[in-house]
């Protein structure tokens, strides 16, 4: 379940919830949407107490980039199936996309002037898009249950 302030992005903020249904749907823009989005995946709040700073920092940078970037929420139960198509290997993440694919991820809480400097970065035209993960390295199976590192 969610932090009061990660549902709050999708009630106060209108930010779309997307799953692997629907994340392909989001990341292509209307007319007159940008191309560029912002993904925001949250991770267990109860493990990931900084999710809360990065769903209190999405929202200002949404309105520092107004009109550049569109920004959605990855639900919970999904990120898992999404991590490696957008690069993601820590929690909380937010992930610049252009279109439907990844040019840059930025792990935990950063300060104000790294995430300016870094999706200033991202959303520049010559900015290379990133290489899908090879996959899980190592599967580890530890008391019948998977761990994929």
């Amino acid at each position: 379940m969610p932090s009061f302030l990660v549902r709050a992005l999708s009630e106060r903020h209108r930010l779309p919830v997307v799953d692997e249904t629907s994340i392909d749907a989001f990341l292509a823009p209307a007319a007159g949407e940008p191309d560029h989005a912002l993904l925001f995946f949250s991770g267990d709040p109860a493990q990931r107490p900084e999710a809360d700073d990065v769903a209190v920092v999405l929202p200002e940078l949404l309105h520092a980039f107004d009109g550049r970037l569109r920004g959605a929420v990855v639900r919970r139960n999904t990120e898992d199936k999404l991590k490696a198509r957008f690069n993601v290997v820590v929690m909380p993440s937010l992930v610049v996309t252009r279109r439907d694919q990844p040019v840059g991820v930025i792990g935990k809480i950063r300060d104000w002037s790294e995430y300016m400097e870094k999706i200033s970065g991202f959303l520049s035209p010559d900015a290379p898009v990133m290489v899908a993960s090879g996959g899980p390295q190592v599967t580890i199976t530890h008391a019948g249950k998977e761990i994929v590192r």
